[in-house]
């Protein structure tokens, strides 16, 4: 099961070494309104060929390789993001700072600087001096926040981190009526989206609990019968192409709601933080919505494997075994590869795998040539080009399925651990390593450009809800199920679903005491 390979990756203790590249900082009068995907130009990220000894310079805290900034003190690196009347900072670094500096010190830490650095430093005491001031800074702090707010609006959950935007926005009414409006806009638009997470979140608590209770232990037989519905996933939608655009949906809106931060969370918890309260941050935090969508791909396999092992006639197993190929298939045109890996895994599960007589009904070329393209031999080299070539399809799309990008979710969260757990946070001179999060930063961008594609395909109601909801075996269970459809062929495989009767039975008789 490739899936579960890739999630003990997650936690083994491996290291990597990156060759990290660089990126430039620019000064910028206001910041660029392009996508996600423009922050970073691949250009500033290509190697410098050239044999000529690097330029190595330092300023106030800051260290930069041929006018590339590679490191810096914390205290330097916030002074950097702080707009100044004739200052702008870059939108790559505003991006890069706010998701990484978390790592160091609590969101709102670094807000309350913000803040004091860009109004109450500069007081001067003269009402006129400073209303003067602020009126000229005014635009960049709204800015600022509202980059900040659009990308990162989770950090504001934090009753701190809304009081702080609240406390800014009757300072700068001081000094700007326009700004002090243009932040109650901000406001009003960041508590819509927070509204609209929460409610996302409490569907996903319900949606969670009526699966777990649907997948409670159940004698074998009463299961079989809850889970078969109308006989198998065909008489309820037949064509691969609605399926697997419906599985398109949940991927994209689970997509949508995961915040970038959540993967400096991630593996955050894997590592001591340099900052204690930092680490007790990360540790409270509930879980997350990217963890929500690592499990949907786990349900995702289990539930096609539980519609294979299912019908009882080896003539309907076929057919759903050639049906979910085409789904498949589907999934890869579209550009949904996550749907696709979660079909491969649950169709590569030895309770599917093992039934012979099903398979030998079933032409499999179109599968063993999907399979060859998620292959992780080579560190996924197939799957990778494939993606290049959506990506790339995606950058000059004239249509918003072209825009579809859905990545092979948990190799993207090991490519990230293994970059962080490759090179270290803080260099020996107490300098944080900005050349580590350059690179971090530059995947996660990638992910947001995906992220904000909107499905265009039209909704299937009863398919989506089935896919969300409907109950699926355990590990167990599929095992069992497999073994009753085709028997065992040797006296190990008797033994085992001996075994497996007798500890499904007695798991179903100790949760009805």
């Amino acid at each position: 099961m490739p899936f579960c390979i890739l999630l003990v990756g997650l936690d083994a203790a491996m290291k990597l070494s990156y060759w990290l590249t660089n990126v430039f900082v620019h000064r910028s009068k206001m910041p660029q309104t392009t996508p996600y995907s423009s922050k970073f130009n691949p250009s500033t990220y290509s190697s410098n060929h050239s044999h000529r000894q690097p330029v190595e310079e330092n300023y106030g805290g800051l260290h930069y390789r041929d006018n590339k900034l590679v490191s810096g003190s914390l205290e330097a690196l916030i002074q950097l993001l702080v707009p100044t009347v004739d200052y702008y900072p870059d939108r790559s670094y505003i991006f890069t700072f706010l998701l990484t500096s978390r790592l160091f010190l609590h969101p709102f830490e670094l807000m309350s600087r913000v803040c004091y650095l860009c109004v109450d430093h500069h007081r001067v005491g003269d009402p006129q001096t400073d209303k003067k001031r602020i009126r000229e800074i005014a635009p960049k702090i709204v800015q600022l926040l509202t980059e900040w707010t659009e990308t990162f609006p989770y950090d504001f959950r934090d009753e701190r981190m809304m009081r702080s935007l609240k406390e800014m926005t009757h300072r700068l009414a001081f000094g700007d009526e326009l700004s002090r409006r243009a932040m109650q806009r901000l406001i009003q638009r960041l508590l819509r989206k927070l509204t609209t997470l929460g409610q996302y979140e409490e569907s996903l608590a319900t949606s969670s609990a009526t699966a777990a209770a649907m997948d409670r232990p159940l004698a074998l037989k009463s299961k079989q019968q809850l889970v078969r519905r109308d006989e198998c996933v065909l008489n309820l939608c037949d064509d691969p192409f609605v399926f697997a655009q419906q599985l398109t949906h949940i991927e994209m809106e689970r997509l949508s709601y995961i915040g970038p931060e959540e993967f400096v969370r991630a593996f955050a918890k894997k590592r001591p933080s340099d900052n204690h309260k930092v680490s007790c941050f990360f540790s409270k935090r509930k879980a997350s919505n990217l963890e929500a969508y690592v499990e949907w791909f786990n349900r995702l396999s289990y539930l096609i494997a539980t519609e294979i092992c299912m019908p009882v006639k080896k003539k309907h197993k076929a057919r759903v075994l050639e049906f979910f190929i085409d789904v498949a298939q589907e999934c890869f045109n579209i550009g949904n590869f996550n749907s696709l890996m979660a079909i491969i895994t649950g169709m590569n599960m030895n309770p599917v795998s093992r039934l012979k007589k099903t398979w030998n009904k079933v032409n499999t070329d179109k599968f063993d040539i999907l399979v060859h393209q998620m292959d992780p031999s080579s560190n996924f080299y197939s799957y990778r080009t494939a993606l290049r070539g959506a990506t790339q399809r995606s950058s000059t799309a004239h249509t918003s399925q072209e825009m579809i990008v859905i990545p092979f979710f948990s190799l993207l969260i090991k490519d990230i651990y293994f970059l962080n757990e490759g090179c270290v946070n803080r260099l020996p001179n107490g300098h944080i390593n900005f050349e580590k999060f350059w690179e971090l930063a530059k995947q996660v961008s990638e992910f947001l450009s995906w992220r904000q594609v909107i499905c265009p395909f039209e909704r299937d109601r009863k398919t989506l809800q089935y896919l969300i909801s409907a109950p699926v075996f355990s590990e167990d269970e599929l095992q069992l199920a497999s073994y009753e459809s085709e028997g065992p062929e040797n006296n190990m495989e008797r033994d085992t679903r001996r075994s497996l009767r007798f500890d499904i039975e007695l798991s179903f008789l100790n949760n009805n005491d």
